[in-house]
């Protein structure tokens, strides 16, 4: 039986840029970084440390080199917030790619994009 999602994993073009955006942009913490010696790193990052559920940061290039045909599109990551607004407002000021706040049935929703041009969504829950 599944109990939880414990991590999604997070295909980039470059893991530091990736990481830096991340970190300094949306406030996320490092909560570790691998490296097998062999190319393979990768680097685990939550919206805080107490998080249930953690993104990976993988490099595409490598991992489409291990497993050719592995699907590298951006998953669909829907965030939660608390006050939306205010966060909607944060990241405008922080000069990322903010979408206007919508009303959707299941409630308020804007999305953004990351530093590689994928979009996530943010929904309001209080």
């Amino acid at each position: 039986m599944f109990s939880k999602i414990g991590q999604i994993m997070l295909y980039v073009n470059n893991q530091d840029k990736a990481v830096n955006f991340w970190t300094e942009k949306l406030g996320f913490t490092v909560i570790a970084e691998e490296n097998n010696g062999q190319g393979m790193r990768w680097i685990e990052i939550a919206p805080k440390k107490e998080a249930e559920t953690t993104i990976i940061l993988h490099s595409k290039e490598f991992v489409a080199k291990m497993s050719p045909g592995l699907n590298l599109d951006t998953p669909s990551l829907m965030f939660f917030s608390e006050n939306l607004e205010q966060l909607h407002s944060d990241l405008t000021k922080k000069e990322i790619t903010v979408g206007e706040i919508v009303n959707m049935p299941s409630g308020r929703v804007f999305n953004f994009a990351d530093n590689e041009e994928n979009y996530f969504a943010v929904m309001e829950k209080k």
